[in-house]
């Protein structure tokens, strides 16, 4: 049974062609996966299907009652809330149906019997709702995924003011699966989960009943949860059946015989024009060449597909530091109040050093505080001498309204413009993307234009909170390549243990800081 339908839709966003005559089918229990490359449209997409943003042309059918429930890159909260009142609000359609039912038992004395036995029909399909929904259960089932996503560590009576980033993105998934919608849409749910939590999730998804489309580039957790995909690629959206090791290889045979079809069709071509300008001039052979110009131009061109520039990855370095590159004594960092115990903590030079934990923990505190961003709660720092650093931060900034470009030439003013094109490019940006304003690109290739920026100034430290959020596959094992390569010290804030391992020679847990 299908629950979503799509055809010819067509999107275009910021000048430029995002989705081409796309087609789309979600059939109930189907558990999907939505790849592609950044700024191949992913997320566009999820946002024409559910109504945030108007498509150029095409149909959407959603089938009828099909509640959907969506997490996007930048969904907000309400700050004035609690965790718990906020989890409670997955269940407010259910208390307006209970408020439904109650209104309809208060009629019943002015109705005729037909009319009673009209309402109890209706009654009972909305009891039914209330039921499969676990409307009885809400406490429980609040306090069921509070627990398994580490919200109710945090405290559900706490404001939503109060919390990191990372963890108001758990409250927001835990709200959405609560509500239990026939649809779940995630885009990068993992983004900003740490690693048990992605466990719990996993397990979560791998059970869900319901159908779910799923936007990630962490291809380990993909391939665990879903059984389709679909390929976002050159305005095109292609369906392959199976986890993404086998859409890998369905597409490479696809694009084999793609090639050798088209080399088939040259040759064609090139014997029908060489025959063609041999006769057409021939008053004994002009009919046949004419013949064989009308076979020309009925000929659907094969066209193989348009390769992408893949992101190089280059630190420039320079001379090294001093031994000591920081140590602090009795450091305490929070906010309004201690996220750690007074920690004595040292790095030198050739040390790279992951930090994991959970969210809440003070990962991106512990960073911005030894880089100087925010003012420790007690205690002091020291620096070594000839500290060179390149610091990539989490997110890019609000409403940047700068296009690529003038964003590098705020870092880089004395650059010429082809020498900043060059730069993108080789960051796996393209033309359509280095002339876009900032804002109306992917979370992706923020990321890209951030680390540009990073790569092309000399270091010797690099400081480096959550670098793979957002990043395609290409791009983080490009990265992992570059920072393996690199001969400076690295400070690494990263959930990802596939990624961190490889290029950390030693691991901080922020557990063993916590106040």
């Amino acid at each position: 049974m299908s629950i979503l339908t799509v055809k010819n839709l067509n999107h275009s966003y910021g000048g430029r062609e995002i989705l081409k005559d796309v087609n789309f089918i979600l059939n109930k229990g189907e558990h999907v996966g939505l790849i592609g490359a950044n700024g191949e449209g992913k997320s566009s997409f999820m946002n024409i299907i559910t109504n945030k943003l108007q498509p150029d042309e095409g149909e959407i059918e959603w089938a009828k009652r099909v509640r959907v429930g969506y997490l996007d890159q930048h969904a907000s909260l309400d700050m004035d809330k609690s965790i718990r009142d906020v989890l409670k609000d997955a269940f407010s359609y259910l208390l307006n149906i209970e408020e439904e039912i109650n209104e309809s038992y208060m009629k019943m004395g002015e109705l005729s019997e037909d009319e009673i036995n009209v309402l109890m029909e209706d009654i009972g399909e909305m009891q039914d709702i209330l039921e499969h929904n676990d409307f009885y259960l809400i406490d429980s089932k609040v306090e069921e995924i509070a627990n398994g996503m580490g919200i109710t560590e945090l405290g559900l009576e706490k404001k939503v003011s109060e919390l990191s980033g990372g963890q108001r993105s758990k409250v927001l998934l835990c709200k959405l699966l609560l509500e239990k919608p026939d649809i779940l849409m995630l885009d990068e749910p993992t983004n900003y989960l740490d690693e048990r939590h992605i466990d719990w999730l996993r397990n979560y998804l791998q059970n869900y009943e319901n159908a779910f489309l799923l936007i990630s580039h962490d291809i380990e957790f993909l391939n665990s949860v879903i059984n389709l995909i679909y390929h976002v690629e050159n305005m095109e959206l292609n369906r392959y059946v199976g986890d993404y090791n086998e859409f890998e290889r369905l597409r490479d045979i696809k694009k084999k015989q793609n090639e050798a079809a088209y080399k088939k069709q040259q040759a064609e071509i090139a014997q029908l024009e060489d025959f063609v300008q041999r006769n057409k001039a021939r008053v004994a052979t002009r009919n046949m060449a004419m013949s064989r110009q009308k076979k020309l131009d009925k000929m659907d061109i094969i066209e193989l597909d348009r390769e992408k520039p893949k992101p190089e990855f280059h630190f420039l370095q320079t001379n090294a530091t001093s031994k000591l590159i920081f140590e602090t004594k009795d450091l305490v960092i929070g906010y309004d109040k201690p996220l750690t115990k007074p920690l004595n903590l040292r790095m030198e030079r050739g040390q790279r050093i992951a930090i994991v934990g959970e969210n809440g923990l003070g990962k991106s505190t512990l960073i911005k505080t030894i880089l100087e961003h925010i003012k420790p709660i007690s205690g002091s720092i020291h620096y070594g001498e000839n500290l060179h650093i390149g610091y990539f931060d989490q997110e890019e900034r609000q409403n940047n309204q700068n296009t690529c470009i003038e964003e590098m030439w705020e870092e880089f003013p004395s650059w010429e413009q082809y020498r900043v094109r060059a730069a993108l490019a080789r960051c796996g940006l393209m033309t359509k993307h280095i002339e876009s304003k900032i804002q109306v690109l992917s979370g992706g290739e923020q990321a890209k234009v951030r680390l540009c920026k990073i790569l092309n100034r000399e270091t010797n430290i690099l400081v480096l909170d959550e670098p793979t959020n957002h990043l395609d596959v290409e791009a983080k094992e490009e990265l992992k390549r570059a920072l393996k390569e690199y001969k400076g010290g690295i400070f690494l804030v990263s959930h990802e243990r596939d990624f961190y391992e490889e290029v950390a020679t030693e691991v901080w847990n922020m557990a063993d800081f916590k106040a």
